[in-house]
């Protein structure tokens, strides 16, 4: 028998629900099986607290290590979508109409030179080919080849200040049906940000990057989760903290329970 249909917004709170049982990452194991662990607070806190952990070590062992990369016939048929694959509103309908030529990526924040491009001035820039696989929290796992500039090249045309910390990555996906504000955010440090294998890509498997996917611009920080990847980027913001952003968390779905640290 075919399963309803269910809304949109009525799939995300389903998620919502289940999203804390992720935190069992940080620890370094496997997926939490069971949602009553989700929640039992104690054991919400021991998992949050190896998010420290996990980040010390990847730290000892290297932030600069490159994740594993694939040959063309590791390509999955079909890259799978993650999260949203239609922001609601009218406003991203119209920009795949018009194949997102009045789309501009924004570079602001704690820079010297803030910067404005658009989709073809971001496609003339150096760009980097990369065949990596996405680990969801969720459990699933897909490999595909990803085109775009390096987010370290981005940052040294727009100069970063000193004041510096964190990268938050702005997008045009409403989050709470009911609150326009409720847009996904996401942030990584500038370890990651400078990282070789962090770009902002927009192409898919030699085709621009689909809708689901996340078009026309979506980070790909290939040492991290796949909640870590944000899609449909408009800006890209320099900040020295998280404060009075969104839940002070570094990320909507930080927000919500996930560890801000999702390496891999």
């Amino acid at each position: 028998m075919k399963k309803p249909f269910k809304p949109f917004f009525e799939q995300r709170r389903e998620r919502r629900g289940l999203l804390r049982t992720g935190l069992a990452v940080a620890a370094g194991g496997a997926l939490a099986g069971c949602d009553a662990l989700s929640h039992d607070d104690k054991v919400v806190n021991v998992l949050r607290s190896a998010e420290t952990l996990n980040d010390a070590v990847h730290r000892v062992l290297g932030r600069k290590a490159m994740a594993q990369e694939f040959s063309p016939a590791d390509i999955a048929p079909k890259f799978r979508a993650n999260g949203t694959t239609m922001p609601v509103g009218e406003s991203y309908a119209a920009m795949v109409a018009n194949g997102f030529a009045d789309w501009r990526l924004k570079v602001d924040g704690l820079v010297n030179k803030p910067l404005e491009l658009s989709l073809p001035q971001l496609q003339a820039l150096p760009a980097r080919t990369q065949i990596t696989r996405h680990d969801c929290v969720e459990g699933w796992s897909t490999i595909g080849q990803w085109k775009g500039v390096r987010l370290s090249h981005l940052l040294n045309l727009a100069e970063v200040k000193p004041a510096a910390k964190y990268v938050v990555f702005h997008c045009l996906d409403q989050m709470e049906e009911e609150d326009e504000s409720s847009m996904y955010y996401e942030s990584v440090d500038l370890d990651d940000a400078f990282h070789e294998q962090t770009i902002l890509a927009w192409e898919l498997n030699g085709k621009p990057v689909p809708v689901e996917n996340g078009a026309p611009l979506r980070a790909r920080i290939e040492r991290q989760l796949g909640y870590k990847q944000p899609k449909y980027l408009y800006r890209v913001e320099l900040v020295s903290s998280f404060s009075g952003m969104g839940g002070g968390r570094g990320g909507y779905w930080e927000d919500q329970g996930y560890n801000w640290y999702g390496g891999i």
